[in-house]
């Protein structure tokens, strides 16, 4: 469909790097937390709470240890004292185990709320998005939106965002603390650091680029699975296992070394940062027990050296307190790297979603709406509201006309030339052709999928784009070539063309249509369930109910593009009767390669490369003995 309709789609794939990550944080952020603004003040407090227990359980080791002195070679303490800091040791973990438990289940509910909320607007927004959006984004692609961008968005808010927050606070306080306790110790912590930051930007770069080329290779075997799971008819008769296995293979095969070398570098970067965090932990010990041995001790001292003294448990205090914060202050950074690609993909996922919940809405068209019974001839009719606030109201009798009209998909490719032609109530109008001679094109024109360029499409009179397009849409049934049915009963499926029909309206509909037949043999007849798009039927079948689905719609004006062309002959005939029946009163658009079906129309209109060369009755078509006539006679072949 793509390709008829103005060349290559230009999909959202997967993969690819935020545009503005900045940008579309911010945003994320605001669109989450805009929304439980109480939940999230309790969630920081949690985080701060839980953050600070860690470094201030280090920090009350240092009294402990002071109170240790050394008596003809035995040490004492005053353990009343020492059980007192312990149990206060005990009940700060405690808080900080809370807080994190609390915390962490506040934002699961944030985050799943808010994917709920995004999922819902997505879904909405799609019903928004004209045709052409769905032209230039493939089925995949926009699937990857609900499954794959979501979880990575779903995963960044639950656990990403959670572990940054609480691993600044944490990075934050041990700073401080670190500071009050040696600046000596500090600097040396900050030389480590350094370091360590310059080989997670190495690192992290290049596993970055590599988890990107991880997911533009999962996009693809997943992609190609999906392919060869609903073509596995066509590739058993054509004996293309060997074939789609190879290509299976190599898309795997790419798969493999692109994960292999992200996760490579991935699984590196931990057990890196954490042996530089032993070295820097080993390389504490021995700065200060140099400081302490060496007489220096001035120099390990900070704040709290001065106002404890200087006494050798304190500063034994000081250095074990602080070997504590060294721990402590390690474990976030490697937190904060194991998180970068997470935030990286995270964001390109959100900034995708954006882009589809920002794109431009299909316009709703005009002011005129369908009203039934306000008119004082009653039934069917158009309602053009008036500037004092009256209204006047047209009956709906299905005249269709076009003026002039030229339309291309792309404003580089003309696919209908100058298209002039008119159908009167209850008028059956065909259109045939070959293959891409703007036939579809036009009945897609007549329901507003698509805009003109130029040139007017009325009905009843009124210009199209003065109506409002769900109220123009609710006067048009359809029959396509390709069938849709949907997961649900037969009796469902019919229904669809009509929320409102009882029961009985739509098996009189089934059985015009040629269906009932079918139906009451089906296991549980009109209740039997329909799955995978009516994979239990055949495509007859499935064309006969959609045929039922437009009959049960009552539209004045139908349009039947090869709704046959699935259904055999025999068939065809038996339901021409009632196909008959349901075209009575009714515009009828009807497209066709088998031309024994539109012998019967009011006017054929013969098209060839978007321009329309013959029109006129079968009759007088096969009188003047030009394309119709060649086509008829089977001297040119429609494909």
């Amino acid at each position: 469909m793509a390709n008829a309709m103005g060349g290559p789609r230009q999909g959202i794939r997967g993969g690819k790097k935020a545009k503005a990550p900045t940008k579309t944080l911010k945003r994320l952020l605001k669109y989450t937390f805009s929304h439980y603004k109480i939940a999230v003040v309790f969630m920081f407090i949690a985080v701060i709470i839980s953050s600070s227990a860690n470094a201030v359980g280090s920090a009350l080791l240092a009294p402990i240890i002071a109170q240790l002195k050394p008596v003809d070679g035995v040490i004492v303490a005053d353990w009343s004292v020492i059980v007192k800091y312990v149990i206060v040791i005990g009940c700060v973990y405690m808080a900080g185990a809370l807080c994190a438990f609390s915390y962490n289940r506040i934002m699961m509910y944030i985050a799943n709320g808010t994917l709920k909320k995004l999922r819902n607007e997505m879904f909405e927004k799609m019903h928004t998005l004209p045709l052409k959006y769905f032209d230039t984004h493939t089925h995949g692609d926009l699937m990857s939106l609900y499954t794959n961008d979501v979880d990575t968005m779903r995963q960044l808010l639950s656990q990403t965002i959670p572990q940054l927050v609480s691993s600044v606070v944490t990075i934050v306080v041990v700073i401080t603390m670190m500071i009050i306790f040696s600046f000596t110790l500090t600097i040396v912590m900050f030389v480590m650091l350094f370091i360590m930051l310059m080989l997670i930007k190495g690192i992290g770069a290049k596993s970055a680029k590599n988890f990107i080329r991880q997911q533009q290779a999962l996009g693809a075997l997943n992609g190609y699975v999906e392919e060869m799971t609903e073509g596995q008819k066509v590739i058993k008769v054509f004996c293309h296992e060997q074939k789609a296995k190879e290509r299976f293979k190599e898309l795997n095969d790419e798969l493999n070394v692109s994960s292999r070398k992200a996760n490579g570098y991935a699984f590196v970067m931990g057990p890196m940062t954490n042996n530089i965090g032993y070295f820097q932990y080993i390389l504490v010990a021995i700065i200060g027990l140099s400081l302490i041995l060496t007489g220096n001790e001035f120099w390990l001292l900070s704040a709290y050296g001065t106002v404890k003294g200087g006494s050798i448990a304190v500063f034994a205090g000081v250095l074990v307190s602080f070997l504590g914060f060294s721990r402590s202050f390690n474990m976030p950074i490697n937190q904060v790297a194991q998180q970068f690609n997470a935030i990286v993909m995270a964001l390109a996922g959100a900034e995708r979603i954006f882009e589809m919940t920002d794109s431009e809405p299909e316009d709703k068209g005009g002011d005129i709406t369908l009203t039934y019974g306000e008119s004082a001839e009653g039934g069917w009719a158009w309602k053009k509201p008036l500037q004092d606030g009256g209204a006047e109201y047209i009956p709906l009798k299905g005249d269709i006309r076009f003026y002039d009209v030229v339309f291309g998909y792309t404003e580089e490719k003309v696919i209908l030339k100058n298209i002039s032609l008119y159908a009167k109530p209850g008028q059956k109008i065909a259109f045939v052709g070959a293959t891409g001679a703007g036939k579809t094109t036009i009945t897609n024109l007549i329901n507003r999928f698509y805009d003109i360029q130029s040139g007017e499409i009325t009905y009843d009179g009124i210009n199209i784009r003065d109506i409002k397009k769900a109220d123009l849409r609710r006067s048009l049934g359809i029959v396509l070539q390709d069938t849709h049915l949907f997961t649900g009963t037969v009796m469902d499926n019919i229904r669809y063309g009509r929320l409102d029909a009882t029961d009985e309206e739509c098996i009189k509909a089934a059985k015009l249509a040629n269906a009932d037949s079918f139906i009451v043999h089906l296991p549980e007849g009109y209740q039997t369930e329909i799955k995978g798009d009516g994979s239990n039927l055949s495509q007859g079948q499935r064309q006969l109910l959609a045929i039922a689905r437009a009959m049960v719609s009552e539209c004045p004006v139908l349009i039947l593009d090869e709704a046959t062309s699935s259904i055999d002959t025999r068939t065809e005939k038996l339901i021409e009767q009632g196909m008959d029946k349901l075209m009575e009163g009714r515009t009828v658009f009807v497209i066709a390669h088998r031309l024994s079906t539109v012998r019967n129309s009011h006017a054929i209109m013969v098209l060839e490369q978007g321009e329309i060369i013959e029109r006129g009755s079968h009759d007088q078509l096969i009188e003047q003995k030009g394309k119709y006539y060649q086509l008829y006679t089977g001297a040119f072949e429609l494909e």
